[in-house]
């Protein structure tokens, strides 16, 4: 059985962990956490932490970790899909069928027609000898359509045949069309395409004959209709979706041909662009245009756009991580998926007023997903212009550094709300973090949220950004600070960051500073002050016994060294701090294991994080 990852993270999302291992293990709450005697290996003393927020347990013992569904596959020794059938179940989520799914992608074709129908001499035209994909040439006495039948067909009747297979063959169909439709290949030509890039994505053309189709594939005439490339009208006539249009193949996360796009070369005619409607195998709403391609190039900073030529010309220009929706307006679901690939995400809108409408809206939509380590762009384009025109205009170094400068969602935010408001009195700044307010009520919990109402409020000019002046006496460079020091330092001025470093208390040792404050936080998080200034005095005074040694810090780094001007930075800065630290930690850790289990258990963590390292030296370099 396939499941899909979005199923597969729906019903985690669905999952409390803490109530599920709590009828298996006898469970505390201990500060942020619950705790409890390991399940996985022999202990007296309580190790094993289960996060609710994370959905996530840690031993600090043999260093079994997890999700909910790795937990009840070890501990049970149950397999994957008889876990999630439980899992979905118990969430009331409903899992896909494979059967009732292949059945489903698929269609019977009629029987073979004993003559091969025959279009006009204008529909029928000669196959180049050079075709790249092998099609008949044009001294053969097939013409185009019987070679589909034949080729297609292979002589059989009554068969089932995939819905993947048709949509293949229409695609090299319609590229074969392309190569005897000068005008077709000259609105490529005059977007400045190379004739790499339109082999590469399968660029092709529709003829303008209202039953292409039906001559080109007379026994699927059944498939085309359930992929809505063939329709009827009120007189039961049948008719082709896409005529005289070039064509995008819209590919799926495997690679597969799943619908088609199609533009007219007359901008006179309307609708400008055509797609498949939905079927069973295409879902406008899971898919994104350059999805696929994006992946296989194995991009790392992704950029939604609009249209389907600006992501083949971004593509082309060598920016691979470009995506646009399929003709719908972007979604949760569409956001989801590029966050999946990458924690960073920049969206881009034309400047004119429909262009910052749909910037808003999306706005309002990417809330409730921006968790911690998350970062969204906008990158708001000049009047007149798509990304391939821009691009054009400018060349690729400056279109890079316009991107590189889009602004965060923090400063996008700010910006237009001091725009609707008059911030240079009190009622105005009123406003702005009232409106602020109903917006961050859409965040999830964390420190991002915390973090971006401060940082308003920093703007505006209430609060300091600092601590008492007693502690501004600072005189170690930033480029020699420890780690484990600029941690505590990090903690003492934002206290609210403690959940993004609270499963290092797994690998620091005990008698450590760090581990120290790590503890004491753990404990008294939940009773921080909302206001900033408040929380470090509260943070500092709940770590009285350790105040010299922290006090000594905090009088020797100052975080301005880190130029952080809004939350996104600070929360990757932490992010980075993380990932470095608890691979400095797993690499001590690792040399001195206290069974075979606990050295395969850090070697997996140890092998994740080294990833995670690798992709933030990209990230911080690109």
């Amino acid at each position: 059985m396939a499941i899909p990852q979005h199923t597969i993270d729906q019903i985690l999302d669905r999952v409390d962990i803490v109530d599920l291992i709590g009828q298996r293990v006898k469970l505390k709450k201990t500060g942020r956490t619950y705790s409890g005697c390991c399940p996985f290996h022999q202990e007296k003393t309580p190790s094993f932490h289960v996060y609710r927020d994370k959905a996530y347990y840690h031993c600090f013992g043999c260093q079994a970790n997890g999700n909910a569904i790795k937990f009840l596959m070890e501990l049970e020794g149950r397999s994957f899909i008889d876990v999630i059938k439980d899992l979905a179940q118990n969430a009331g989520i409903e899992l896909p069928k494979d059967d009732f799914n292949v059945k489903k992608a698929t269609y019977q074709r009629q029987q073979k027609p004993i003559s091969a129908p025959q279009s006009s001499e204008q529909n029928s035209p000669t196959i180049p000898e050079s075709d790249p994909f092998n099609l008949p040439p044009e001294n053969d006495h097939h013409d185009l359509e019987q070679y589909f039948i034949e080729d297609f067909s292979g002589g059989a009747n009554n068969e089932e045949v995939s819905l993947y297979d048709l949509l293949e063959q229409v695609t090299l169909y319609y590229q074969q069309q392309l190569g005897n439709a000068a005008h077709a290949q000259n609105y490529f030509h005059n977007r400045a395409l190379n004739e790499n890039t339109i082999q590469q994505w399968r660029l092709g053309y529709a003829p303008s004959d209202w039953q292409h189709l039906e001559q080109a594939f007379p026994q699927d005439i059944e498939g085309l209709k359930l992929v809505g490339l063939i329709r009827e009208n009120e007189n039961g006539k049948t008719f082709n979706l896409l005529r005289d249009r070039v064509i995008f193949p819209i590919r799926d996360s495997k690679g597969r041909v799943v619908g088609f796009g199609g533009r007219a070369l007359n901008d006179e005619i309307k609708p400008k662009y055509i797609n498949s409607p939905d079927s069973e195998i295409f879902h406008k709403n899971q898919l994104l245009y350059g999805l696929y391609e994006g992946r296989k190039s194995k991009a790392n900073d992704w950029l939604m756009v609009e249209g389907y030529m600006d992501v083949i010309a971004l593509h082309q220009a060598g920016i691979s991580g470009a995506v646009a929706t399929l003709g719908t307006a972007s979604n949760s679901e569409h956001l989801n998926i590029l966050f999946k690939q990458s924690s960073r995400l920049t969206l881009a809108f034309d400047g004119d007023n429909a262009g910052q409408k749909a910037a808003w809206r999306t706005l309002e939509i990417a809330l409730p997903l921006l968790q911690d380590g998350r970062e969204l762009r906008f990158f708001i384009l000049p009047e007149q212009h798509d990304p391939d025109s821009l691009m054009r205009q400018i060349g690729l170094e400056q279109f890079q550094q316009l991107l590189n400068k889009a602004p965060l969602l923090s400063d996008y935010l700010f910006a237009q709300l001091t725009k609707q408001f008059d911030v240079s009195h009190p009622e105005g700044k009123g406003m702005v973090m009232a409106e602020l307010r109903n917006l961050s009520n859409q965040l999830p919990n964390g420190s991002y949220k915390y973090l971006l109402s401060q940082s308003f409020r920093e703007r505006l000019g209430f609060g300091r950004k600092r601590f008492d002046q007693a502690l501004q006496d600072k005189d170690l460079s930033f480029s020699r600070i420890d780690r484990n020091a600029l941690l505590i330092a990090l903690l003492l001025h934002y206290p609210v960051l403690f959940p993004q470093f609270e499963t290092l208390r797994a690998f620091i040792p005990q008698n450590g500073l760090l581990r120290q404050l790590l503890d004491t936080l753990n404990q008294v998080y939940d009773q921080l002050p909302k206001e900033v200034e408040l929380s470090r005095y509260f943070a500092l005074g709940a770590c009285h016994e350790l105040q010299q040694q922290l006090l000594a810090i905090l009088n020797s780094i100052d975080l301005d060294d880190l130029q952080i001007e809004n939350p996104e930075e600070l929360d990757n800065h932490a992010q980075s701090l993380f990932i470095s630290l608890k691979y400095k930690y797993l690499k001590q850790k690792i040399k001195k294991p206290s069974s075979v289990q606990e050295s395969k258990n850090l070697m997996q963590q140890l092998h994740q994080i080294t990833k995670q390292l690798s992709n933030t030296v990209i990230k911080n370099t690109n």
